[in-house]
C-alpha cells in the first residue's frame, strides 16, 4: 500500500504550475501524478494513466516525501552516458561541414579515428546541438570582391541611402534576370512521407531589366530576346526622360553594363543629373534587386503556373505589374 501526506495550498498551487509549465516532461508527469493523487485517485488508477509500475509509483512518492519540489527531477547522472565530450563534438562539426551532405562519411570517420560505431540518426543529433541544420544551398557568385574596393563602395552605398532618406537623392537599382519553366524549387510544408512536384521542362527564356528604389517603385522591361547595352540606354533613357533631383543608378560590374556603348552615355547621363554608379565585382548583395528576383523564384510565382508557358509568363508579368501593391518587400 501506497500513502501520501495531505499535499498543503502552497505545494498544490507549485505543483500545478510546474505541471503547467515546465520544459521537461517527466517533471510534468511526477507534478500531475502527485496533483491527482492529493485529489483520492486511487493507486490502480494513477499505474493506468502513467503507464508505470508500483514500484515507479512508490519511487515518485517517496522522494517527494523525503526531498519535497526537489525530488521531482531527476538526479545528476540518470540516464545514457553522452559518447563523445565536447572536443569529440566540435571534430564531428568540422568533418560535416567539410561535406555537408553525406552523414555517411562522419560515420566512419567516427570508426576510424576514436573506434565508436554510431548510426547517422546519432550524428544528426549531435550537430543539431551544435546549432546545424538541413537547409538548402546557395549559389555563389564564384569570387571574392576586392576588399579595399568593397569597403569603399560599401561606405558609399550607405551614404547614398542616407541621402535618399534626407531627401536629398533618389537611388534605384539596376538588373537583369530571366525566367524559365525549370524551376527554382522552394522549400513547403508537405505531409511526412508526400513529396509535392513542380512541373519543369524546356522552356524559353523570359528575360526582364529592372530598375527598382526601396520604397518598391519598380520600372520593368520583359522581353523574349536577349538584353543588351542598347536596351539598357533605352530603358534608362524611357524610365527617366527628366529627374527632378540627383539620381543613382547601381550597376554590377557585368559586360553589358561596361560596354563602350554605355561608357559614351555617361557624361550625357551625369549632365542630365543621373549617376551610374559600379559595384565592386562578386557583390550581389549590395544590389537590393537581387531580392526582389528571389522573392519572385522562389515565393511569389504560383505552383500552377509552372504547367504551360502561357500562364508562367502571365503569373511573372502580374508580380511585376502588381509590385508595389499587392507584392511587397520590406527593405529595411
Amino acid at each position: 500500500m501506497i500513502f501520501i501526506r495531505e499535499v498543503n495550498t502552497l505545494s498544490l498551487k507549485l505543483l500545478e504550475r510546474i505541471y503547467r509549465q515546465s520544459r521537461h516532461y517527466q517533471v510534468r508527469q511526477r507534478a500531475h501524478c502527485l496533483i491527482l493523487a492529493s485529489q483520492g485517485v486511487k493507486i490502480e488508477e494513477l499505474s493506468k494513466i502513467f503507464q508505470v509500475s508500483y514500484k515507479t509509483l512508490y519511487n515518485w512518492f517517496n522522494r517527494w516525501e523525503t526531498e519535497g519540489m526537489v525530488g521531482l527531477y531527476n538526479k545528476p547522472g540518470r540516464g545514457c552516458k553522452p559518447k563523445f565530450n565536447t572536443a569529440q563534438k566540435q571534430k564531428i562539426k568540422e568533418w560535416t561541414k567539410q561535406e555537408p551532405r553525406q552523414l555517411k562519411q562522419v560515420v566512419q570517420q567516427v570508426k576510424e579515428e576514436w573506434g565508436i560505431e554510431v548510426s547517422s540518426k546519432t550524428i544528426q543529433r549531435i550537430i543539431k546541438m551544435l546549432k546545424m541544420s538541413w537547409h538548402r544551398m546557395r549559389r555563389d557568385v564564384g569570387g571574392e570582391p576586392e576588399p579595399i574596393e568593397y569597403a569603399e563602395k560599401s561606405a558609399q552605398i550607405a551614404e547614398f541611402k542616407r541621402l535618399e532618406d534626407e531627401g536629398t537623392i533618389n537611388l534605384y537599382y539596376l538588373d537583369e534576370t530571366g525566367f524559365c519553366l525549370i524551376p527554382s524549387v522552394p522549400y513547403g510544408w508537405q505531409d511526412i512521407g508526400e513529396y509535392l512536384t513542380i512541373p519543369s521542362r524546356p522552356s524559353p527564356r523570359l528575360n526582364v531589366l529592372g530598375i527598382m528604389n526601396k520604397n518598391n517603385h519598380l520600372e520593368a522591361y520583359v522581353s523574349s530576346q536577349s538584353i543588351n547595352s542598347d536596351v539598357i540606354i533605352a530603358c534608362i533613357d524611357t524610365f527617366f526622360p527628366t529627374v527632378d533631383q540627383p539620381t543613382v543608378i547601381v550597376v554590377d560590374q557585368s559586360s553589358i553594363h561596361t560596354s563602350d556603348a554605355i561608357l559614351d552615355k555617361i557624361e550625357e547621363w551625369k549632365e542630365r543629373g543621373i549617376t551610374i554608379f559600379k559595384l565592386p565585382a562578386y557583390s550581389p548583395e549590395l544590389n537590393l534587386i537581387e531580392i526582389l528576383w528571389r522573392f519572385i523564384k522562389y515565393e511569389w510565382i504560383e505552383i500552377d503556373a509552372y504547367k504551360n508557358w502561357q500562364s508562367f509568363v502571365a503569373s511573372v508579368e502580374k508580380i511585376l505589374r502588381e509590385f508595389g501593391k499587392n507584392y511587397v518587400i520590406n527593405f529595411v
